[in-house]
């Protein structure tokens, strides 16, 4: 039989199965239950307070920029999760992979206007790749496994997960999880050979064709690849 742990703890050895060790945050009512088992982590899951939940989000961005690892904020509800949005938006158009988690308060009280309540999915659904709420603790290691596959694959960006406060506090079973597919996700499309026809014949008929380069070629290791089409195309 499983041995019963908070979602709270559940979250906290779900990011340590995905190799999280750096952590930046600011703590609040809504998700203190995971500040309290972040404390008896602090060895192995390092956290750094900052002084703004969008410092939280923009350390995060840099973190990932830096480390190539997907970057990790933690954040309480309302306000501290709508600070974020600056630095979740950012993230999207940058191609950065973060994770955000965000406090909110329990399912009973959702659409009750409680206190520091904000549809933080609703909010963020336009400018992540995926936002989801976390109502249950016995989801929690699902949920993390998909945020970090779905931010660090692909075309990298933000992810958001919206932890109701009932679900940090009730307990679970725990099996750690990963995940490196998802039905209704594909990450790399597939490419269309007519489309790469018309676009190498606007190249070949170009009078003085001009490349500009962004940092998707950093991003998906494709140097090597723009430098061969260069020289080929005489650019």
């Amino acid at each position: 039989m499983k041995d019963l742990i908070s979602g709270a703890e559940a979250l906290m050895r779900s990011l340590e199965y995905q190799g999280v060790e750096t952590i930046f945050g600011y703590p609040g009512g809504s998700i203190m239950p995971v500040f309290d088992a972040l404390y008896d982590h602090r060895d192995t899951l390092n956290h750094i307070l900052v002084r703004h939940e969008q410092g939280a989000a923009h350390a995060a961005q840099g973190f990932a920029r830096s480390s190539g690892e997907v970057g990790v904020c933690l954040v309480t509800s309302g306000p501290g999760a709508t600070n974020t949005i600056t630095g979740i938006a950012d993230a999207m158009i940058d191609s950065t992979p973060i994770v955000v988690i965000a406090g909110q308060v329990g399912t009973a009280f959702l659409g009750t206007d409680a206190f520091q309540e904000v549809d933080l999915v609703g909010i963020t659904q336009p400018i992540t790749k995926w936002s989801y709420q976390i109502r249950r603790a016995e989801d929690v290691p699902w949920a993390v496994a998909r945020a970090f596959y779905i931010a660090k694959s692909g075309r990298p960006g933000p992810v958001v997960l919206d932890f109701a406060k009932n679900a940090q506090v009730e307990k679970a079973g725990y099996v750690p999880t990963k995940l490196d597919y998802i039905r209704s996700y594909v990450p790399v499309p597939d490419t269309d050979p007519e489309t790469v026809r018309i676009a190498a014949e606007l190249i070949n008929n170009a009078e003085r064709p001009l490349v500009l380069v962004g940092q998707g070629v950093e991003l998906g290791n494709a140097q090597q690849e723009l430098r061969n089409f260069i020289e080929k195309a005489g650019i």
